[in-house]
């Protein structure tokens, strides 16, 4: 009997007027190819955010919709609300 635990990215969402990037990853284990359980966890990429640690396809899409002017939006609203909490 063999259990495999594995891991995917099993959906990448473009959210809000920031477009922030939300990844769903996947844990699955399986014993001799049946799947036993499956748990997900998320995480978000902002805009202006590291992405040399995420896969090849959320660095695409973060090239794609990170633009300067949605990175220079988002840092404006950061610096807003830490002048008015």
């Amino acid at each position: 009997m063999a259990i495999v635990k594995r891991t995917e990215e099993d959906k990448i969402e473009i959210v809000g007027q920031y477009k922030q990037i939300q990844v769903r990853t996947a844990t699955v284990i399986e014993e001799d190819g049946v799947e036993l359980t499956r748990s997900f966890y998320r995480h978000v990429v902002n805009p202006g955010d590291d992405v040399s640690n995420e896969s090849a396809e959320v660095q695409a899409i973060a090239a794609v919709v990170h633009t300067p002017e949605v990175v220079a939006a988002y840092q404006q609203m950061l610096a807003n609300q830490e002048m008015n909490p």
